[in-house]
């Protein structure tokens, strides 16, 4: 991956925007350009769009939308805003926060009304950190989904997408201004495409391992659970342009995935009052207060992994995700009437099992704080039956990249932009700061789908 002189270059075509990225920021990018009245261009390495969009829920924070109007929910970019920065201990630029969290329900309600996508909000559960129920999806609450629409979005209005075309370098004069791409086919053959404007929507660096190491050395090793894509293919081409970067350790992890076979389990099973217990039966965490840095403190557990155990009650609320009756199919999702047929099924120790679960009951019942800090105040007791998964801690995708403006632009360390390349969802630095705490549940889909549309309409214009 390296940046080649434009100088007598010769392209085999030339095209107004090209997004590399198909994904749900590319995805979006594209829609805006064209809306924007210019050509555009999708490079995707991939044979077909997925990405890291496909490998989540679908799901996209969003205030002060139509659809929670309609359920009453009251919320506001200025709230949403607070709340971002709260998680992330004030971390993040507080222009970006602005930005997304205005931008982001204008962003969903353009998707919906120009091009079909049905969003619904969520009211059953709130997520870790959000004091509004703001999370919007389509009806499976699946990322393949939301993926699959904007691609469909895309090419119902004449947008052109090459597959299989992984861009290996790009050309720009000494200014940074870039020229075009070279894009390498599976065959080996290449092609020199020249842009009016660029965007890199093609992610982070989870996939790298090196580049992990680097920057996130706490989950160096650990279960990737992205897109095998995401190479820093931007990051690198940002820094050999000179470009700032910022927050490069954060990161959004996972703190359940079902363990061995791969599927993503819905939070709610916590935050509607489940817990997770260790090999021992034994509690290790506040669990409640996000699955991103419950990654780290699942890994650090016997062998990596902990039982999540919900009840049916709480099964009933994940059944909604695609991902969460896959597992079901897949019967990883274990049932037990009892304490004693919960410990046989999970191979956990029944004293400890039963003694933990004692203590939850306890604190639900008289609303107390545990040793860790989690409050169990008007949180439901489980009840028989109850479930159980196997799950470990999982590095999703990376939150730290190159700086934007306020048109996604790519910024220098000075302030000052390069001239025509812009830069969204995993490939610019999110809104979640530098640590996984500061990471609130939907911050990659809002940077992929906000910053997506804006760098789109400016890359248009």
């Amino acid at each position: 991956m390296s940046i080649l002189p434009a100088g007598g270059v010769a392209f085999e075509f030339t095209v107004p925007v090209l997004v590399v990225g198909a994904g749900a920021a590319g995805l979006t990018a594209a829609l805006a350009a064209h809306e924007a009245g210019a050509g555009v261009l999708v490079l995707e390495r991939d044979a077909v769009p997925r990405g890291s969009t496909a490998l989540s829920a679908g799901l996209i924070p969003a205030p002060g939308t139509r659809w929670q109007r309609a359920a009453g929910e009251e919320d506001d970019p200025a709230r949403f805003a607070a709340d971002i920065m709260a998680k992330a201990g004030q971390e993040p630029d507080p222009a970006l926060v602005e930005l997304v969290t205005r931008e982001i329900g204008p962003a969903l309600e353009w998707l919906a009304d120009r091009h079909g996508l049905d969003f619904s909000v969520i009211t059953d559960f709130r997520y870790p950190g959000h004091s509004a129920c703001r999370m919007h999806g389509l009806p499976s609450r699946s990322g393949g989904e939301l993926v699959d629409r904007l691609r469909q979005a895309a090419e119902g209005a004449g947008i052109d997408m090459l597959c299989e075309a992984q861009v290996t370098d790009l050309f720009a004069d000494n200014g940074g201004c870039i020229q075009g791409v070279v894009l390498r086919r599976p065959d080996g053959s290449e092609e020199r495409v020249g842009c009016g404007a660029l965007v890199l929507a093609c992610n982070g660096y989870g996939g790298n391992p090196d580049l992990v190491a680097r920057h996130v050395p706490s989950l160096s090793g650990a279960l990737y659970f992205g897109h095998p894509g995401n190479q820093g293919d931007a990051l690198l081409w940002g820094e050999a342009l000179g470009a700032a970067t910022r927050h490069l350790s954060g990161h959004q992890g996972h703190g359940s995935v079902a363990h061995p076979i791969g599927i993503l389990i819905t939070w709610a099973t916590i935050t509607q009052g489940g817990i997770q217990v260790n090999l021992e039966g034994r509690r290790f965490s506040d669990e409640s207060h996000g699955y991103s840095e419950q990654a780290a403190a699942v890994l650090r557990q016997p062998e990596g992994v902990a039982w999540s155990i919900f009840d049916e009650r709480i099964a009933g609320i994940a059944r909604q995700f695609e991902d969460f009756r896959q597992a079901e199919a897949a019967r990883v999702v274990l049932r037990a009437s009892s304490i004693a047929e919960l410990a046989e099924a999970t191979h956990l120790p029944l004293p400890a099992l039963r003694s933990t679960l004692e203590q939850v009951g306890d604190l639900k019942a008289r609303g107390g704080e545990d040793e860790f800090g989690r409050g169990f105040a008007g949180i439901a007791q489980l009840v028989p039956p109850y479930r159980a998964v196997r799950v470990t801690g999982a590095l999703f995708h990376t939150q730290g990249g190159l700086v934007v403006d306020h048109q996604a632009r790519v910024a220098r360390p000075d302030g000052s932009v390069l001239p025509n390349l812009f830069a969204a969802g995993g490939a610019a630095c999110s809104v979640s700061g530098s640590r996984p705490e500061g990471y609130l549940s939907g911050n990659g889909l809002l940077t992929a789908v906000a910053l997506g549309r804006i760098a789109g309409m400016a890359a248009g214009r």
